[in-house]
């Protein structure tokens, strides 16, 4: 039996499996554990009690789920925002980067934790600010999704509640640049808002590159290609 986000009727959440069951289906390294029939006073009080502990949050009204990361899935995310600084620099492009900053809005009662997630457009909105409030301030501009166990269907609503305007999700094969319209829908688009020269083959072709050479080589192939498109597409 399925659900459907309220507010949000193409996002179907498929009925969630137990905590034993996710444990038998994700990696020995990767783990997720989901409790049910959790309220937001209870989400805040596990939320807060496991702060200094390395496990990712999600909340989406009803149900958390707590993931334990791999070494890979940390290797592709730190990768990634790597490429986006990047990205970034060559572009001259202001940024703000947040990590997994818990995005939580106790009005609607989600939260997440993004891999990464950086403000673009609207970092000049926060910058140099200590606590960022999403009920009153914009959420990130681009999130990242390394989903390499685990299906992304339910995490993409609470994205989409929050207001997240663009998702990377990579799923250890494919990047697909997930653009959210004013309906709150996701769809997959051709290329980034933010880079318009970017596309989701362009970022696996590198990341599907890792064993064959060190970060360091890869990232300094990558900045050329960067430069390569700009002087290629001057009203990038």
């Amino acid at each position: 039996m399925s659900k459907v986000i309220q507010g949000f009727p193409d996002i179907e959440v498929p009925a969630l499996p137990t905590a034993q069951a996710l444990l038998r289906a994700s990696s020995p390294s990767e783990q997720r554990f989901l409790v049910g029939d959790v309220d937001w006073a209870a989400y805040k009080k596990i939320s807060e009690s496991l702060a200094e502990r390395h496990f990712h949050l999600s909340y989406d009204g009803w149900s958390l789920e707590l993931m334990t990361k791999s070494s890979t899935h940390c290797w592709f995310s730190r990768f990634v925002f790597q490429m986006i600084i990047i990205l970034t620099e060559e572009l001259k492009m202001p940024r703000g980067c947040f990590g997994s900053m818990t995005c939580e809005r106790e009005d609607l009662e989600r939260a997440i934790e993004p891999d990464e997630c950086f403000y673009l457009a609207n970092e000049p909105r926060v910058r140099g600010r200590d606590r960022i409030d999403l009920s009153v301030d914009p959420p990130p501009d681009l999130a990242i999704e390394i989903d390499l166990t685990t299906d992304a269907r339910r995490r993409l609503g609470i994205y989409a509640a929050v207001g997240v305007p663009e998702i990377w999700r990579f799923d250890g094969q494919a990047v697909f640049i997930l653009q959210r319209d004013v309906q709150g829908h996701y769809a997959v688009a051709a290329f980034s808002r933010y880079f318009p020269f970017l596309s989701g083959n362009d970022l696996v072709r590198v990341l599907e590159k890792r064993g064959q050479a060190d970060e360091v080589t890869l990232l300094l192939e990558f900045r050329t290609w960067v430069r390569q498109q700009l002087s290629s597409n001057p009203s990038c």
